[in-house]
């Protein structure tokens, strides 16, 4: 309990998903947002970088970030709308945010056994994963290659878990989905990863559209209720739609 007390926590940018998640993305845990295309799962994270860089009064950490990016997804254009949209200045945010593009799952897991040399030099608060099964999802397929795809994405998260507690920082990942033609009733959607990635994401919440709105919903929380947060998409990254109104009045 006495360590406990010690995580703190980052501003998303929506007060629902901070509600949704008991005051914003905790450190010393991996939070995972998945969801289809276009669900806002980079948004989040392009939000987060501008939001950890806030003073800790104002739900930030004051530190820097890792983007580690397997998909090419990342935009320094956006993360500076965001930052002007949010009244920061668009150059000192992009300046504390290191971005290691990761072009195999080889050389996704080389980037996170090497973070520790990062987090200390650059005082960074956040690593951000995006999208964590995209590479070993391309590269094993077929089912003789399941065996050995789990084991190595099972190494690659512990290793995640590990920094997380070891420096006291917060792991945000997304990751892609898949349908699962068995389910009659429901929503077919399934994060991909199995298992492996499910038991070890401390945070799991699904993303999905809702017209103009998104839709979060916590799935698996050591301690918070299943329940919904709606957000929507803007020019300051990620909001909440009762402000995006008052603007508008």
């Amino acid at each position: 309990l006495t360590r406990r007390r010690n995580i703190t926590r980052i501003s998303t940018g929506s007060k629902n998903i901070d509600d949704l998640l008991g005051g914003g993305i905790e450190t010393w845990a991996i939070t995972e947002f998945y969801g289809e295309f276009g669900a806002g799962k980079t948004q989040i994270c392009h939000t987060l970088c501008c939001t950890v860089q806030q003073s800790i009064p104002d739900g930030g950490l004051d530190g820097g970030v890792v983007y580690i990016d397997t998909e090419g997804t990342f935009r320094p254009e956006r993360i500076m709308e965001i930052a002007q949209n949010r009244g920061f200045n668009p150059e000192d945010i992009l300046s504390r945010i290191m971005v290691a593009r990761a072009y195999n799952s080889a050389h996704q897991e080389l980037i996170v056994k090497d973070l520790g040399k990062m987090i200390e030099k650059h005082k960074v608060k956040l690593v951000i994963v995006d999208s964590a099964v995209a590479h070993y999802r391309a590269e094993f397929l077929g089912r003789g290659t399941l065996a050995e795809r789990q084991q190595r994405l099972n190494r690659f998260m512990h290793n995640l878990l590990r920094t997380a507690e070891i420096y006291n920082i917060a792991v945000v990942m997304t990751n892609q989905v898949q349908s699962a033609p068995d389910s009659f009733f429901g929503d077919p959607t399934r994060a991909t990863g199995g298992h492996v990635v499910a038991h070890t994401s401390t945070y799991r919440i699904y993303l999905r559209k809702a017209g103009k709105n998104r839709i979060a919903r916590m799935i698996d929380s050591p301690y918070h209720p299943e329940r919904d947060a709606v957000f929507m998409l803007n020019e300051r990254g990620i909001n909440d739609p009762a402000e995006e109104t008052s603007k508008r009045k």
